[in-house]
């Protein structure tokens, strides 16, 4: 996942500096494969199950979406802050107003929430469960770097898919795919490192081919989507191409799009889908988008950790506001919600107790009726400040 606090943490570049050092350490070597291979490359021999976001928007045009009036919740990444995102849809639940959704996409840790989110108010208490009953914190037990250097992952290879499996088995797909049936549509998007290119999955398809190869994409797409570089191990996806097997690397779906809003030339591409379309655009963001003051440490892995983190908010603040530009343009409904500043900043890893706290606001602030705004915030000075960060520096080894 997208997991801002771990990269608040500096265990990333501390990974990747050790990880440099000793290259020639890695983990098993992989079958190489051509750019023409990966062009053409099919997974489970089919073409239709995924496309790439840079595609035009024909590539999608097999995708047939339900009648009438249209709901599309976008699910961004934020590693813990997912609590929120959680907590949103337990409350909106208890309003009597959350829709079903026509639409889900979910990117890291938007990705984990999209499936359970797509399948209804059901879930509810199975998003609760994961984000505060200490079942995710239990993710980060084990901080080994040597698993960085002779592995693939800072916290081992099998924790985050496990977790998926457990979570999602074969009845809980069957449902996607009944849903998928009546047109409703799910995508996760994931990185192929390879490509480096951002890939959007379409779960409804894999659910729909009812055998153990759709549950095992299925979870391994959901995984990759939510595996940060170097924290989490890749999904290693077999595909092909002409008569070719190999491996395509996937990661962290943020690392491509922050919080996917399918092309606007995709929502665009027929008169069905045209400026009269009633289409309400939910955009559900697992983090803080507006800016925080903070004076920087003058040290290496503090100024690349807070860079690191100013681009991805610099990212955000773009595509909210080009999707709300394109949603005023073609008269579409827009709502937004994120997590104000005057939060604190969350703790190192997935701190349950943080993580109850943020469930709970997300959950009293869609009860209460002011959890979505509909434009993004103005872009102005950074006021709210970020409170101290010894037990970040504790973490990373910083005197």
């Amino acid at each position: 996942m997208v997991m801002r606090n771990i990269q608040r943490s500096l265990v990333v570049p501390l990974v990747i500096a050790l990880s440099g050092l000793l290259a020639g350490c890695a983990s098993q070597p992989r079958v190489p494969y051509t750019a023409a291979e990966a062009a053409d490359a099919r997974v489970l021999d089919l073409t239709n199950l995924r496309r790439y976001a840079d595609e035009p928007a024909a590539a999608f045009r097999d995708d047939k979406l339900i009648a009438g009036p249209r709901t599309y919740l976008a699910l961004s990444g934020g590693g813990a802050d997912g609590a929120y995102g959680a907590g949103v849809l337990n409350g909106w639940t208890e309003t009597g107003t959350r829709p079903s959704f026509s639409i889900v996409s979910g990117v890291s840790t938007g990705a984990l929430i999209a499936p359970f989110a797509f399948l209804g108010p059901q879930y509810d208490p199975t998003l609760r469960e994961f984000y505060t009953s200490g079942i995710a914190e239990s993710l980060l037990d084990s901080l080994n770097p040597f698993n960085a250097i002779f592995g693939s992952g800072l916290f081992g290879n099998t924790r985050l898919r496990e977790l998926v499996a457990q979570y999602i088995d074969a009845d809980f797909v069957a449902a996607v795919a009944a849903e998928h049936a009546k047109g409703r549509l799910l995508f996760v998007v994931t990185t192929n490192l390879d490509s480096q290119r951002a890939v959007i999955w379409n779960l409804g398809r894999i659910a729909s081919l009812h055998t153990m190869e759709g549950l095992n994409l299925f979870r391994d797409v959901v995984a990759a989507s939510a595996s940060l570089p170097a924290v989490f191990p890749p999904m290693l996806v077999n595909a092909q191409a002409a008569g070719v097997r190999f491996q395509e690397m996937h990661v962290d779906g943020g690392v491509t799009a922050p919080v996917l809003t399918l092309p606007e030339a995709y929502l665009l591409r027929n008169a069905s889908w045209g400026k009269s379309l009633d289409l309400q655009l939910y955009i559900l963001m697992n983090n803080k988008i507006e800016p925080e003051f903070q004076v920087v440490q003058n040290r290496t892995l503090e100024i690349a950790a807070r860079s690191s983190s100013t681009l991805i908010k610099a990212q955000t603040r773009s595509i909210l506001y080009t999707t709300y530009d394109f949603a005023r343009r073609n008269k579409y409904g827009f709502n937004l919600t994120y997590i104000e500043t005057e939060r604190p900043p969350s703790p190192t890893g997935f701190d349950t107790a943080y993580m109850r706290a943020l469930f709970q606001y997300g959950y009293d602030r869609a009860r209460s009726g002011h959890a979505w705004s509909k434009s993004p915030p103005p872009l102005g000075p950074a006021v709210a400040p970020v409170a101290d960060t010894a037990p970040v520096r504790r973490l990373a080894g910083a005197n």
